[in-house]
């Protein structure tokens, strides 16, 4: 079965198109796919993790961001669960 937008004729279109060129067989170039902003965002993402990291470390004394953030990391969750024992609670 023969597609149907080449058909192949003795007389007519060929399936090659003009001079062997098959435009919809084309390769895509590189340039076309990569953004102008690709080395700018590689920098910015990582000046992004880092004051990120930054502003945990500063604030992980604060009993808000352990309960908020810290104790749902996996690896180091348990690390900042504290428990006051109730013969220390003054209460």
């Amino acid at each position: 079965m023969l597609p149907t937008f080449a058909r192949r004729s003795q007389y007519g279109t060929r399936n090659e198109g003009a001079r062997g060129v098959q435009p919809w067989r084309q390769r895509v170039e590189y340039e076309t796919f990569r953004s102008k902003y690709a080395p700018h965002a590689m920098i910015s993402g990582a000046f992004a993790v880092a004051a990120g990291t930054g502003v945990l470390l500063l604030f992980d004394a604060v009993p808000k961001v352990q309960r908020d953030i810290l104790q749902k990391v996996p690896i180091i969750g348990p690390y900042f669960v504290h428990e006051v024992p109730p013969e220390d609670n003054p209460f």
